[in-house]
């Protein structure tokens, strides 16, 4: 995990993600602490670790590493993959607490959200500072080649966001071929890349991958990679 990161960071990439879950089958908690911990010899690179709140475990983690940004996703404990947004009209009185700790932390609070939520308003009266946009349905578009339609929902979503105050983020199944076509959406901050980065990285190194990947950024628009 450390060697990871170190490659990640040499090639050029400005943050680093981890989401841990109660299986630890991503990332153990001694992984989390140990990256943090190595992260500090690295200054400007962010850490940003996703899960859920609902997981105590998870809270006692971030509570202990302080990342700079928290981003909060509603999976379950059986859930293979994280697979949609929060409905804030549910959690919203649950998360109003959680956010308020988070940034008390000194932590930046994300919340993984739908496309075609309504809810970004919402998102930014509880405290959330970015949002980040679930991108699988974005994917599978991209793959159908019913492109167009999906990434103007997208993009008003990410204006919505945006005029509500929020940062928007995205991540899920973005790859080296729909990734530059997503970021022509203004605006998109920073984009998590996981399963995809380390596919590639089987063909053509870990580090080479994650440069790939930064050309493709660097092409489109500006955005943080993790």
């Amino acid at each position: 995990m450390i060697r990871a990161a170190e490659l990640s960071i040499d090639a050029g990439a400005h943050s680093i993600t981890v989401h841990p879950r109660p299986d630890q089958r991503h990332i153990r908690a001694s992984d989390v602490r140990d990256l943090s911990e190595h992260l500090k010899g690295s200054p400007g690179v962010e850490f940003n670790i996703e899960g859920n709140p609902s997981f105590p475990e998870f809270l006692e983690m971030v509570r202990a590493v302080k990342p700079a940004q928290c981003t909060l996703v509603p999976d379950g404990p059986d859930a293979v993959t994280s697979d949609h947004g929060w409905n804030l009209d549910e959690e919203r009185q649950r998360l109003d607490g959680i956010i308020a700790e988070l940034r008390d932390l000194g932590a930046r609070v994300s919340l993984f959200m739908d496309a075609d939520s309504d809810q970004w308003r919402m998102a930014r009266e509880i405290g959330a500072d970015r949002v980040e946009l679930y991108t699988q349905p974005y994917a599978e578009a991209f793959a159908s080649k019913d492109t167009e339609t999906v990434l103007a929902r997208y993009a008003a979503a990410a204006l919505a966001a945006q005029s509500a105050g929020l940062g928007v983020n995205a991540g899920h199944d973005l790859n080296l071929r729909n990734l530059g076509h997503f970021c022509r959406i203004p605006g998109i901050l920073e984009v998590s890349i996981g399963h995809a980065l380390v596919a590639d990285a089987l063909e053509m190194g870990f580090s080479n991958a994650v440069r790939a990947y930064l050309k493709v950024l660097a092409t489109s628009s500006s955005h943080e990679t993790a």
